[in-house]
């Protein structure tokens, strides 16, 4: 059951990485900094005090470009790979009792995954405001994208399986209407 809850927690901070790269890993080191979260000894670095001031400011530099349109979808050119490297290294870090090679296989497909996926989503939307709106609602998206990193974030924290269940259920909504979408722009077009 253990593993099945710190593979659940990687795999919900990871979904969060996609939305915000550095959030996640500094709540969840403030988190076990202050003993309201319990994480395992391998992801202990995240509480270190050096790690908590390089996440802060890392997450405080890169929540600042996001408000910045035209920065905003240069910085997904980067953020994409690192949310997913992020991802990786959150989950691997969080999973315990398994073989190094299960532990990176799963870091990597569903960490590294969940990451991606929330990242290319975000970085979909943004792209789709750019051109809607020439970047003026891009500044709304930041702000939506931050909060729903942080939200997150705190919902894989108190509650890993349910995080991984609200992951899944958000994936498949958004496949659906993508596809909906598709149908509907090519009846029209």
């Amino acid at each position: 059951m253990e593993t099945l809850l710190s593979i659940c927690l990687g795999v919900g901070l990871s979904a969060a990485c996609g939305f915000r790269v550095f959030v996640p890993p500094l709540l969840a080191g403030l988190a076990a900094a202050t003993g309201h979260v319990s994480l395992p000894e391998s992801a202990m670095w995240l509480a270190s005090p050096l790690a908590l001031t390089l996440l802060g400011t890392a997450a405080l530099l890169e929540i600042g470009a996001y408000f910045l349109p035209f920065i905003d979808n240069a910085l997904d050119t980067v953020a994409a790979p690192t949310a997913v490297i992020a991802g990786t290294l959150l989950t691997a870090s969080l999973i315990v009792d398994a073989s190094p090679a299960v532990r990176w296989s799963l870091a990597l497909i569903a960490g590294g995954g969940a990451a991606a996926t929330t990242q290319t989503l975000t970085s979909l939307t943004r792209a789709g405001s750019t051109v809607a709106t020439a970047g003026l609602a891009n500044p709304a998206f930041a702000g939506i994208e931050t909060a729903a990193s942080i939200g997150a974030t705190t919902l894989a924290l108190l509650a890993p399986v349910a995080a991984t269940v609200v992951l899944i259920l958000t994936i498949a909504l958004t496949v659906r209407l993508l596809r909906r979408s598709r149908v509907r722009n090519a009846t029209t077009g």
